[in-house]
């Protein structure tokens, strides 16, 4: 693979890109060159005009120009809006796009001997994943339905105006007309579909084909690959779309000299050359462009990898964002959530907007609330539209919420919410009736095991371990404080609802053990308010716990004693036996000692089921770096990765100026 070694860009853009040595395997890119240092490789974009600049600087200072040009996985959404590419191509020779003369990816693909075994197996692999999960350039259309037909359809594509690959890939004046024309005439009893240019819809470009009379436009954001599933033959320029038509084994026209045209697969209306006599299948022409031509960057670590971590990060962001609503209006949340809540609601053509609960105007669509708390007058004016409920996930953050460290995890509930026993949740739904099957549960176990092994919790604010346990080597009982108007216990228990009452239960059903009370982290800061004073609790019990994390609690503990927290479902974790005194979501299901039995919660499930719905299926998960859909496993490193809070955050005025700089980061951007 190129190596660009010191590396020159006269390009601000191009300096803008995030990990762009990575990207481009370079040991290092200044922007602007500084004029004392000597470099090996000038990279400027593509074929553009503004790049003959660069080209005669790499001539006058003997460096190698290379040009640069977005990857064919390139991101969820457009470059056009910002959206930071996770592929590249480079090339020494030429560009893709240019048909006129040589490019690195055209020798690759005219001279390279391909290993059947290795390089098409690789190819198909890929190629199917790409197919399996509705993967393209761009990734954040909606599959869109064109409805039954008894008749063939044919898609012309259309490309913006402008673009380089039209006026370098031999297309000639008027072609664009020329190619829908041949369409109609062509297939005169057929459905005659034009699909419009991302970047077109967007507004930031104009249309290459203009007017489009007496024929379909697709003039909604589509998914490339699904939209491909229905149409029977695709005419092209020069456009990507072409070569994914290939792909899904459509049959493909093409009307000007793209880079997968010339070699036998396409039907060519365009002079090709000399240059491309050679036959190649499909699985050779993706190998070369795809596996050998690009370069694939890693948007949660930042380093180089694989196409196959790209394919699964953006199959998760369609995956995720395929299960959100199009339309959702978010009522009554702070200007603080509202700057990390979309992360959490993007999917492919989802339009998301805020309101005041006062000013909120329910219009079709899907309405979002925080918790449980009572609207009554929004639910009146909702008129049967689905009212959905967001919390904070399992996995959140190294830092409380109150104190404005925003969360890594966050889940969405279209029933109730995981807390609310009163109601069916998602999750609960989900633990009573989903089949797992044993690819996720072999997840669920690793997932558990790395929990327990790292001592990852929901806020990992502190790594100090306990120096604690009974001295006679007795039992040592973890009792759990919360703060006692959550809405968990508000909702959730029956008789124990605080802190002082629990305490007096554990010490009532376990006299002899040795009793450990760990109050709740939002008590401890001082962000809430606990009826049971620190000494009155260490009366009740033999040691009070406020500096040591949970995890060594956990480690000495032999059981653990709650209302509803979810210290109980990490105990379980770790395979501890758990006392619930309310209905907390990892109840009922024949893993924890229950006070009060849940009736609709009849499955009894496998602790590894209850991981799996709990931590992978449930939540939703955002990294801190990409801003993007991610997992629970990644997650889990980033908070590691996390230092805890200093010292100086944990006293009052400190914990006042993090909250602060957790603001302004949050709602302004700012470092």
């Amino acid at each position: 693979m190129m190596e660009l070694g010191r590396t020159a860009t006269l390009s601000a853009g191009i300096a803008r890109i995030p990990h762009l040595a990575t990207l481009i395997g370079a040991d290092e890119v200044d922007y602007p060159p500084r004029p004392w240092r000597r470099y090996d490789t000038v990279v400027g974009w593509g074929r553009k005009p503004n790049t003959r600049a660069a080209r005669r600087y790499a001539e006058v200072i003997g460096a190698g120009f290379v040009a640069l040009e977005d990857g064919f996985l390139r991101s969820v959404g457009l470059g056009v809006d910002g959206d930071a590419p996770l592929s590249a191509v480079l090339d020494r020779a030429g560009i893709f796009y240019d048909a006129t003369r040589p490019s690195d990816l055209e020798r690759i693909i005219g001279e390279h001997e391909w290993d059947a075994d290795v390089d098409a197996d690789r190819a198909r692999r890929c190629m199917a994943s790409i197919r399996e999960h509705g993967l393209s350039k761009y990734n954040d259309a909606p599959a869109v339905d064109l409805g039954p037909s008894t008749q063939k359809r044919i898609l012309v594509v259309d490309q913006s105006a402008g673009d380089l690959s039209i006026r370098l890939g031999r297309c000639v004046s008027g072609g664009f007309q020329e190619m829908l024309q041949a369409a109609r005439s062509e297939h005169p009893d057929a459905e005659i579909l034009v699909k419009t240019h991302p970047d077109v819809l967007s507004g930031k470009r104009e249309s290459a084909l203009g007017d489009a009379e007496g024929v379909r436009v697709l003039s909604e954001n589509a998914n490339p690959p699904r939209l491909l599933d229905q149409v029977d033959h695709v005419y092209v320029m020069t456009s990507l779309l072409g070569f994914e038509a290939l792909m899904a084994g459509k049959r493909v026209t093409c009307f000007g000299v793209p880079w997968y045209a010339g070699w036998g697969l396409t039907d060519d209306r365009q002079t090709v050359g000399s240059r491309r006599g050679r036959g190649r299948t499909v699985e050779e022409l993706f190998a070369a462009a795809y596996l050998r031509y690009s370069r694939y960057i890693d948007p949660e670590t930042g380093l180089a990898c694989e196409i196959e971590r790209v394919v699964e990060h953006l199959a998760l962001q369609r995956h995720t964002g395929e299960r959100t609503p199009s339309r959702i209006t978010c009522v009554g949340f702070s200007r603080w959530k509202r700057s990390f809540i979309p992360r959490f609601l993007r999917g492919p053509g989802t339009r998301v907007e805020f309101a005041s609960e006062k000013d909120a105007r329910v219009d079709g669509g899907t309405v979002v609330v925080w918790g449980t708390r009572p609207r009554p007058e929004l639910e009146r004016r909702l008129r049967g539209a689905p009212l959905w409920r967001m919390e904070d996930g399992f996995l959140r953050s190294v830092g409380l919420g109150s104190d404005l460290f925003a969360p890594a995890s966050l889940v969405l509930d279209s029933r109730g919410i995981y807390y609310d026993p009163r109601t069916p949740s998602d999750l609960e739904a989900m633990l009573q009736n989903a089949r797992f099957d044993d690819e996720v549960l072999v997840r669920a176990r690793r997932l558990r095991e790395s929990i327990v092994e790292t001592g990852v919790s929901k806020y990992n604010q502190s790594r100090a371990t306990a120096a604690l346990g009974a001295p006679d080597g007795g039992r040592t009982v973890l009792v759990v404080g919360q703060v006692e108007d959550a809405a968990s216990i508000q909702l959730g228990c029956l008789d124990v609802r605080t802190n002082e009452r629990l305490l007096r239960e554990a010490r009532d059903a376990r006299p002899e053990a040795h009793l450990i009370y760990k109050p709740h982290p939002d008590v401890v800061s001082g962000n809430r308010r606990d009826s049971l004073p620190l000494d009155m609790a260490r009366d009740l019990c033999d040691d009070v716990v406020i500096d040591a994390s949970l995890a060594s609690c956990l480690a000495i503990a032999d059981e653990v004693h709650t209302m509803t927290s979810l210290v109980g479902f990490e105990a379980l974790l770790r395979e501890l036996s758990v006392h619930v005194y309310g209905h907390p979501f990892y109840a009922g299901w024949g893993l924890t000692h229950d006070r009060h039995p849940h009736e609709r919660r009849q499955r009894r499930l496998s602790l590894d089921e209850l991981v799996a719905g709990a931590l992978i299926l449930y939540p939703r998960y955002v990294h801190p770096r990409s801003k993007q859909y991610s997992t629970p496993e990644a997650i889990i490193a980033s908070l590691l990765s996390t230092p805890p809070p200093a010292p100086w955050e944990t006293r009052p005025w400190g914990r006042q100026v993090r909250k602060v700089v957790n603001l302004a980061q949050e709602v302004f951007g700012a470092s």
